[in-house]
């Protein structure tokens, strides 16, 4: 195969081992998810596979047992660099060199120090191995950074990976003037709503919307049956003001209300200093469902990493907004976003956006100023 047609077969290679990475959204938490496709010299798929949940086979390993002795002289295709580490798994990168794979093709290092160090395994064992770089079709690169953006941010940023949730009006309010807010969206937005819990390992309200509403923060069926593995549910309540009889403290998941005794921060809770925590305790995904003012802090300290909207048919003009509070004072200082995918959800519209860590005021603060919600 010459060389153009191998990096397209390649670059077709990635773009398969992305979609199956992604199937293993909320099941693999706290690992990473992983793609790999093996394609032989003539570019023709022989083997792939994803890693399905922690502590199963990893991608590779997958992909290597559907190829079978094809994968002899064949090229690995990954998302993500093949660990080079012992733990619940061999080392990815001994079974790639027992397979006698003579190529791998990697969209994104390894950062975490542990399991890092595959690709040099791999070169010093002869193999052939091409690490794509932001220059060399960074599309890719974007794409298997995206698929796998929980894992990637929470390594990096020693935190967990936040999304900032919100189902709203066309103008952007939460409730009408007399505080209904149920239900602004559609039924299939809320279930869509219900299979991204499903995918977290963590909820977080503040204890104004426990006080509000009374949610019960559980990831459920259309029928209301709760069902499936759990988040945790985690309620920022500087004062203890959440009620015993709260349904956020009953018996269908586990609840952590963290108070300023416990994350003591100017004004109320350290939250930076709680998603430390949180991360020590082995989370890695924490969706942020409000309040507000709770929203304005975490967006203010930096520490959300992806919006989440959807945007309902309707008009309000006046009632609660998304977030409220925040330490924007003029245009030059706002919270900039980036568009990545716009999808329709029954009658309404959702917009997920990155936020860039290098924009927005406070975004290079690694704590957050404390909340009183």
């Amino acid at each position: 195969m010459d060389p153009a047609a191998r990096r397209a077969a390649e670059s077709a290679a990635l773009l398969r081992a992305v979609d199956l990475a992604a199937r293993g959204a909320g099941t693999v938490l706290p690992n990473p998810v992983v793609g790999c496709v093996i394609v032989d010299d003539a570019g023709v798929t022989v083997g792939e596979g994803w890693h399905e949940r922690a502590g199963g086979p990893h991608a590779e390993v997958v992909a290597l047992r559907a190829a079978g002795a094809r994968a002899a002289g064949a090229t690995a295709v990954v998302t993500l660099e093949p660990c080079n580490h012992t733990g619940r798994t061999g080392p990815c990168s001994q079974a790639l060199l027992a397979a006698g794979v003579r190529r791998v093709v990697v969209a994104v290092r390894d950062p975490w120090p542990t399991a890092a160090g595959g690709t040099e395994a791999l070169r010093a064992a002869g193999v052939d191995v091409r690490v794509l770089g932001p220059d060399d079709e960074p599309h890719l690169v974007d794409r298997a950074e995206d698929v796998n953006r929980v894992w990637l941010a929470a390594t990096r940023l020693r935190r967990p990976f936040v999304t900032f949730k919100a189902g709203m009006t066309a103008d952007g309010r939460v409730a009408a003037p007399d505080g209904t807010s149920r239900w602004i969206t559609s039924v299939p937005a809320r279930t869509d709503v219900h299979r991204l819990r499903a995918e977290v390992d963590t909820m977080l309200v503040g204890v104004g919307t426990v006080l509000a509403d009374d949610p019960q923060l559980t990831a459920r069926d259309p029928d209301g049956t709760v069902t499936g593995r759990q988040p945790l549910r985690v309620v920022v309540d500087s004062h203890g003001r959440t009620p015993p009889t709260a349904r956020v403290r009953d018996g269908a998941a586990e609840t952590v209300v963290a108070t300023a005794a416990e994350f003591p921060g100017p004004g109320g809770v350290d939250l930076g200093a709680l998603l430390a925590e949180l991360y020590r305790r082995g989370r890695r995904h924490v969706l942020l469902e409000g309040g507000p003012r709770l929203v304005a802090s975490m967006v203010d300290g930096g520490l959300v990493d992806e919006v989440l909207l959807y945007v309902a048919p309707l008009l309000l003009g006046a009632g609660r907004t998304v977030v409220e509070g925040t330490a924007v004072h003029t245009l030059g200082e706002a919270h900039r976003l980036e568009l990545c995918t716009v999808d329709r959800v029954g009658a309404d519209v959702r917009l997920r956006y990155r936020v860039p860590a290098h924009l927005g005021p406070g975004a290079a603060r690694t704590d957050a100023a404390g909340t009183s919600t």
